[in-house]
């Protein structure tokens, strides 16, 4: 591709590393474009979509023109894979921060769990981890987290379309999770855990799809900048 292909638009499809986070992806390959290609300084680049950098997965960057997509593409569903930890909690609900309690598991069973999944399919009343970066009075929910400082959170209504429990090992609980825009997977595993009478805190998650967008076609920021660089040696 030529740099006028960029500049009129393309959907990129990364698949985001662990730790990276969404803005630090799409300033990488701001700066891959911009160093093999004469684009100017302001070229325009977003991500349809964050994901926190304790997630991997699918990273849809629009350039160009089509970064009027962004908004579209942003209300697809979106498919989810990840570990539930059961029995202990976290304040961000997952391994950004230390367990703060544990909680007993001996009742926990394969009946239960699945039984509990289907109180979650459908629409349901979810509130945001209090380590997201939603606004409450001009800051943002972790900035107040940070500071130790208590901000009541609204729930908000949000859709699960399909709920499937792959792997029981305890206290591990793998699972796939289809959703609508806005959904937090840390908050499923928190109020998961609640619904068995115990706890549970988010260990590993991957953003599979969204909407027809698949991982299984997007390239890391490495294979994207080799794909660059292997295109101008053959030409």
């Amino acid at each position: 591709m030529q740099a006028e292909d960029f500049l009129n638009g393309q959907v990129l499809l990364i698949d985001k590393p662990l730790t990276w986070s969404s803005f630090q992806a799409v300033n990488k390959l701001k700066y891959i474009l911009k160093r093999n290609f004469d684009l100017p300084k302001k070229i325009k680049i977003g991500h349809a979509g964050t994901l926190d950098p304790l997630a991997t997965g699918l990273l849809i960057i629009c350039t160009g023109k089509f970064t009027k997509k962004i908004t579209e593409i942003q209300a697809q569903s979106k498919e989810y894979t990840g570990t539930f930890f059961i029995g202990a909690t976290t304040p961000s609900y997952d391994l950004e921060t230390e367990i703060d309690q544990t909680y007993p598991t001996a009742h926990i069973d394969e009946a239960l769990i699945h039984k509990t999944v289907e109180q979650f399919l459908g629409e349901i009343d979810q509130k945001p981890p209090v380590f997201s970066a939603i606004k409450k009075e001009g800051t943002r929910l972790y900035e107040h987290a940070r500071a130790g400082v208590e901000v009541e959170i609204d729930s908000r209504k949000t859709t699960i379309y399909e709920f499937e429990i792959t792997r029981i090992v305890l206290p591990e609980i793998d699972f796939r999770v289809v959703c609508s825009k806005g959904t937090y997977i840390r908050s499923l595993a928190f109020d998961f855990g609640k619904a068995m009478q115990s706890g549970s805190h988010l260990t590993a998650l991957r953003r599979t799809k969204i909407g027809n967008y698949n991982v299984q076609n997007a390239m890391t920021p490495e294979e994207f900048e080799k794909s660059i660089l292997n295109a101008e040696a053959t030409e």
